[in-house]
């Protein structure tokens, strides 16, 4: 039988404890953002720039074996990025803390540009020239084969609706094409409204925001393809975006050498990296990215002994199952939450008072609509988010 006052000496024990821990090992969510710098286009300077969680404090992360780099994509199981190079044809691979350059990832492409994980775990990769199809890549680097067969001249953005359908844009055509899940070509979904489109994505509604070049704005479109409005204005150049856990959005704006931020309204909120910060010429691709926890100590013995640690789920992208597994230092009171871009709660996953250990749970997005989510762990001062991405 439970001796409840042993119970709660241990108890207020373990939150004390907890508590002075906590007071002495700050713990801080890093997050960096990368933004490819395309130089004068076909001519240097290019390289790839990490920002702080401000957009402040510029270094050069990469700047080595590159020619007009296109888009990002980090490979955090393997603890490398993926830059795709559209002068060379090669995506190459680089190691994710250091920037230090490994190998080629693949080569022979037409003009690589955006780049985008499936809900196959395959590596969609858009062709700049050449015939204009959709290549696939295992995430070791192994072709897969071309997933279209109707070519999309200098394709440049990319994206999936809630039904698996796939989008991609053109840039000289002005249009964007609509592919089945089975990379069955379903023809032009949108064909007016714009004037040299590049990144394409979907919001938590199932309209598609399509960043317009030469045009003066990301503009918005509704699930047939009909023009609604211009979600957000005061662009020229616009190219690259990636999204916040509050919904907020970074837009590149290459007529300004800077990155816009806007709410997830699409109301300008200022530019949160400034005219050439870091000797920035040309974005072109944006990425958020969330690394591990860390403590001012820098002890990681510790933190791996004792932290509170939120994995990345997996898979991811998924569709409509993902599995999320975290661990907690103590025993105490965890909550685990999933919300949209937007910041509204999707489901809460756990709430609830428990032991010190590792736990996996499973999430089940069915009914949501794809795009970009984000699973929070609190624990007491703690919070840890990952962002997930929900693919139909």
């Amino acid at each position: 039988m439970l001796n409840v006052t042993a119970f709660y000496k241990t108890f207020s024990f373990s939150i004390i404890g907890l508590i002075i821990y906590l007071s002495t090992n700050v713990f801080s969510q890093n997050i960096e953002i990368y933004v490819s710098d395309a130089g004068n286009f076909s001519n240097p300077p290019w390289k790839i720039l990490k920002f702080d969680e401000n957009g402040e404090n510029p270094e050069i992360f990469i700047d080595t074996v590159l020619a007009w780099p296109q888009d990002i994509v980090f490979l955090e199981d393997q603890q490398v990025v993926l830059i795709s190079n559209l002068n060379s044809g090669r995506i190459t691979k680089y190691n994710s803390s250091t920037g230090d350059y490994i190998e080629n990832f693949a080569t022979g492409i037409a003009g690589p540009t955006r780049m985008k994980i499936g809900a196959d775990s395959l590596l969609y990769v858009l062709q700049w020239s050449g015939n204009g199809n959709v290549r696939r890549y295992q995430l070791d680097g192994t072709y897969v084969g071309e997933f279209t067969s109707v070519g999309v001249p200098q394709s440049i953005g990319l994206d999936w609706d809630s039904n698996g359908n796939l989008y991609v844009s053109s840039y000289t055509g002005d249009n964007v094409r609509k592919f089945e899940p089975n990379g069955n070509d379903l023809g032009l979904f949108v064909t007016s409204n714009l004037a040299g489109p590049t990144n394409i994505w979907f919001d938590n509604n199932g309209n598609l925001l399509v960043s317009d070049y030469d045009g003066t704005a990301v503009k918005k479109f509704n699930s047939n393809g009909v023009f609604q409005n211009n979600f957000a204005t005061g662009l020229s150049q616009s190219e690259g975006v990636d999204y916040f856990s509050n919904g907020n959005i970074l837009v590149g704006n290459g007529a300004t050498h800077s990155v816009k931020m806007f709410d997830s309204n699409g109301v300008y909120i200022e530019d949160f990296i400034p005219n050439g910060s870091g000797g920035l010429i040309t974005p072109n691709a944006i990425v958020i990215r969330e690394t591990n926890v860390s403590s001012v100590s820098g002890d990681e013995n510790i933190l791996n002994d004792m932290g509170f640690i939120l994995e990345q789920n997996y898979p991811n992208p998924f569709n409509p199952t993902t599995n999320i597994e975290y661990r907690i230092a103590d025993f105490g009171f965890i909550s685990l939450k999933v919300y949209n871009v937007l910041g509204t709660e999707i489901e809460t996953l756990v709430k609830e008072y428990k032991p010190a250990g590792t736990y996996e749970i499973k999430f089940d997005a069915s009914g949501l609509v794809s795009g970009v989510y984000f699973c929070q762990l609190k624990a007491g001062s703690f919070t840890q988010a990952k962002k997930m991405i929900l693919l139909r």
